[in-house]
């Protein structure tokens, strides 16, 4: 039996998309449509490197509005096509232990609803602290954009 996550340690966006969960699930693993849609302004990705598999990297770098660059890496823990993606910042590619401590895990979700996309990203943290940083930095309002982002590039492609 499972023991549900603490609520204070978990965030979550709960969105309905319009667009098919095959290309919601391609924005998010695809390097040429991430960089058009991951960040809000007015920070920018400029680059993005995937190896889409359990263990894979996870490789995104965003930049400041004065150019300082904010890289963000990570793995792959589980990978089901167009239904399921989760990652974390506690490793690397190939299981690797990350340098510093361990931010978050992101669990997303694109279950098909009425033509559209129920899209859940669940992002648990490893400590309280974590959890309140990340609310702090505007998680509701960043991740907000970003889907709203992700939805426009998804329906053009």
């Amino acid at each position: 039996m499972s023991t549900p996550f603490p609520a204070v340690r978990e965030l979550i966006l709960n969105r309905l998309i319009d667009a098919t969960p095959d290309k919601v699930f391609r924005c998010w693993t695809d390097p040429e449509l991430i960089v058009r849609w991951f960040t809000p302004p007015p920070y920018k990705t400029t680059r993005a490197e995937i190896d889409l598999r359990p263990g894979g990297r996870n490789d995104i770098t965003m930049q400041s509005p004065d150019g300082q660059l904010i890289p963000n890496r990570g793995t792959y823990l589980e990978v089901i096509p167009n239904r399921k993606l989760v990652f974390t910042d506690a490793f690397t590619e190939g299981w690797a232990p990350k340098d510093g401590a361990p931010f978050m895990v992101a669990i997303l979700t694109f279950e098909p609803e009425s033509g559209k996309t129920r899209y859940i990203a669940r992002v648990r943290h490893w400590t309280t602290e974590a959890h309140a940083q990340h609310q702090a930095m505007g998680f509701e309002t960043g991740w907000g954009i970003a889907a709203d982002q992700m939805e426009a590039v998804a329906k053009g492609i």
